[in-house]
């Protein structure tokens, strides 16, 4: 029975969640209150504290729901940075932006943390948590970028540090774009060619092809 009951809290949290996102997607998140919540979700605001201490609690959990595909392990995935950095690079950006493309939930958590919300007082301290753990994901990029370097895929008049601040500056300003306006560009026929543009563009000739990753992919958490 004991278990029956978690099991039941744990759907009611991730029901909150689910509620949550909607709300804060419609009314940005500095004009959401618990209320407003409690109200989507069907539940009181007892339940909500029952779950979460407040407002940027809720806003914390619902963001780590979400996994970066560049930042799973496995041996696959570092198999292929070490036999085609570029490759592994090209499969998991193809993999985050088809996951933004194809899976709304996994979009709207995006679209509210870049474009509707105010980072200020305590939402401010939880930005800057995700900026920080953002640098894991940095040095990730920059270690496929040392070994393209060291096997001459990289043009040697690129630091390893500069690719990675432009490939950054390329993926995020795509999926930032895109995001606030779904309808400026379509992100399933721009994603790949402009991807292998700025690959080619650093010295080396078109990438193959490497494995989408969608065997191991999992299936997504429910948001």
């Amino acid at each position: 029975m004991a278990r029956k009951t978690k099991q039941d809290a744990q759907v009611t949290r991730h029901h909150i969640l689910d509620a949550a996102m909607n709300v804060f997607g419609r009314q940005g998140v500095s004009k959401t209150s618990l209320n407003d919540i409690a109200k989507e979700a069907g539940v009181t605001r007892g339940a909500i504290y029952w779950h979460f201490e407040n407002k940027v609690d809720l806003f914390n959990a619902m963001l780590e729901r979400l996994f970066c595909p560049l930042l799973l392990k496995s041996e696959q995935r570092q198999q292929l940075m070490e036999q085609d950095p570029l490759g592994f690079l090209r499969a998991s950006t193809l993999e985050f932006l088809t996951r933004l493309r194809e899976d709304s939930n996994f979009r709207k958590v995006f679209e509210i943390f870049w474009h509707k919300c105010e980072y200020i007082g305590e939402m401010a301290r939880l930005r800057q948590k995700y900026l920080e753990e953002g640098e894991n994901h940095i040095d990730i990029i920059e270690q496929a970028m040392t070994l393209a370097q060291e096997k001459g895929q990289l043009n040697p008049c690129l630091t390893p540090h500069q690719a990675t601040i432009g490939f950054m500056a390329m993926v995020d300003g795509l999926a930032f774009n895109w995001t606030k306006n779904l309808d400026m560009f379509p992100l399933e026929t721009y994603a790949a060619p402009l991807l292998d543009t700025y690959l080619r563009g650093m010295g080396t000739a078109r990438p193959t092809p490497a494995p989408t990753l969608g065997a191991e992919r999992r299936k997504p958490t429910p948001v």
